[in-house]
């Protein structure tokens, strides 16, 4: 066994040696100089960090460049990447002008740092990702938020390339953003495109294989996805945009040439990205079949124009619950028949979609009826009837409340016979401003088989409305303590407007009301004037 000795060749005593080993069993580097700036003593791990140091060794001129730096410069630290690990040191004084060198290897406390750091930064960008792809209710929308997401953290070029949504179109429409460009931009995918990238077509096709980098893919393939001057791709990484019924698309990500290629977390996050991007598309192509259905019913349940009668003047308003579907349980219909006409106006249990059913199949049932029957008492009955035996009437819980009206021309003015079925009172307007309920009652239609309905007349001079409306008018309640609209302001505005044609009565209320909400969520609203129409 060697026995340890002084740099100039003199034995280590005995207290000296116990002090050597215990610097050489230190998981840290330990170099020590003396006023010169030479090391005096270079413990075990220092030999292995740093063998180009031993003693003797002039620090200010040491080959570990970031350490000669600290001495020279008199920094108390360094950090260096030295035979491929990281190092950092820290320099403590002892008596005189004695120094000491603490190196400790900080590879992979350096790494799980990194490590960390950059799944937080991952983390970051999908929740980001998250966030604006969830906002994104259009097909269009997600394509732009896929694509200009991925660019420049996954790629310096994405390319979406969705899969058609009609069958006539053969080949895929693509949408491209690159780094440095002002906006995405597209255009059609060719045939060699799709079937010369590779893992391309199996991702449109709906594979749910792993994706995969491919690097040093052809320029020629991509030319018409890259920007002008780009240059040969380094990387591309093909990902399937994947959704609950299987592949929505593809997304490409393409590096530079000289950038790092997809590492495998790279690939994981792309796969993520893309899954999350697919599954967006997908919420997004569903919404937009909803929203052609809501159309498709909106417009077959929206209030209907209402007829030219004869000797007869009306106006009609209408303010749906919601704003997105301008659908729901009130309503109003207008029947001319050879002596003036028929109208109904109701307002079906609940309110949206749901309400908007019932409300078809009550206006498709007086669609029918009115052709047997005229007369609003029995037209009433009947209708009652119908919507008991419909074949779901013992599965809900549905009724409506109605009036249902005859208006005849008379010698002077409109014969008027009104029945009603639980809805509020109409109200009558006279030319001199004095409005006046309109009795009728009855039970709600569509609830009970034995209901009972009942029938009211009334006459309307030249300049006399009859106005009839929903509960949505005098429910509307304003911003300051949740006040309803009520009657009584409901009777004022029409007295204001007392004398005007129905379409400006109906307008004056509908504003009223309006001002009342202050922009406030409401609930269905109809109303509905008949009056004479004046003489030409």
């Amino acid at each position: 066994m060697t026995t340890p000795q002084q740099p100039g060749g003199t034995p280590l005593s005995a207290d000296e040696r116990l002090a050597r080993e215990l610097l050489d069993g230190l998981a840290e580097a330990v170099l020590t100089t003396d006023g010169t700036g030479r090391v005096t003593l270079v413990n075990a791990m220092a030999a292995e960090l740093i063998p180009e140091i031993d003693a003797g060794t002039e620090l200010a001129s040491c080959p570990v460049a970031a350490l000669a730096r600290a001495v020279a410069s008199g920094a108390d630290r360094f950090d260096a990447d030295h035979h491929g690990r990281r190092l950092r040191g820290v320099r403590r004084q002892f008596a005189g002008t004695r120094w000491a060198w603490y190196v400790r290897d900080v590879t992979e406390e350096h790494a799980r740092t990194d490590a960390l750091l950059a799944e937080r930064s991952r983390t970051a960008f999908l929740a980001q990702a998250g966030s604006r792809l969830a906002l994104a209710l259009h097909r269009d929308q997600v394509l732009l938020a896929t694509t200009t997401l991925a660019v420049p953290y996954l790629a310096d070029v994405a390319v979406a390339l969705p899969r058609p949504t009609v069958p006539a179109e053969p080949h895929p429409r693509w949408i491209r953003y690159a780094d440095g460009e002002p906006a995405p931009i597209t255009g059609l995918a060719s045939p060699p495109l799709t079937s010369s990238v590779p893992g391309l077509a199996e991702a449109l096709a709906g594979d749910r294989a792993e994706p995969g980098p491919w690097p040093d893919a052809p320029l020629a393939d991509l030319a018409d996805l890259l920007p002008p001057e780009f240059g040969p791709p380094g990387m591309v990484l093909v990902s399937p945009l994947l959704s609950a019924s299987g592949s929505a698309g593809a997304l490409l990500l393409i590096r530079r040439a000289g950038r790092a290629g997809f590492d495998p977390r790279d690939v994981e996050l792309a796969r993520e990205f893309a899954a999350r991007a697919g599954a967006a598309l997908a919420t997004a192509d569903l919404h937009g079949e909803q929203a052609h259905l809501a159309r498709v019913l909106q417009t077959s349940l929206l209030p209907p124009e209402l007829p030219v009668v004869p000797g007869v003047s009306m106006a009609g308003g209408y303010r749906a619950a919601g704003d997105t579907l301008r659908i729901g349980g009130d309503f109003y219909e207008v029947f001319p028949h050879p002596r003036g006409a028929l109208f109904a106006l109701g307002d079906v249990c609940g309110k949206g979609v749901g309400a908007a059913v019932l409300t078809g199949r009550v206006r498709q049932s007086l669609q029918t009826l009115r052709l047997v029957e005229q007369r609003p008492l029995e037209l009433i009955q009947l209708l009652n009837q119908a919507l008991l035996d419909a074949p779901d009437a013992a599965r809900r819980d549905q009724f409506t409340t109605l009036l249902l009206g005859s208006v005849d021309r008379g010698p002077a003015g409109l014969d008027v016979r009104v029945a009603g079925g639980g809805h509020p009172a109409p109200l009558l307007v006279t030319a001199d401003g004095t409005v006046t309920p309109v009795p009728v009652g009855g039970m709600p239609v569509g609830a009970l088989t034995a209901a009972r309905f009942a029938e009211t007349r009334v006459h309307l001079d030249p300049g006399d409305l009859l106005v009839a409306y929903t509960d949505g008018v005098t429910g509307a309640r304003g911003p300051r303590d949740a006040a309803m609209f009520g009657e009584a302001r409901l009777r004022a505005a029409l007295a204001s407007a007392a004398g005007q044609p129905p379409a400006a009565l109906i307008d004056r209320v509908l504003r009223a009301v309006d001002d009342w909400l202050g922009g406030q969520a409401h609930d269905d609203i109809a109303m509905l004037a008949v009056g004479a129409s004046t003489p030409a």
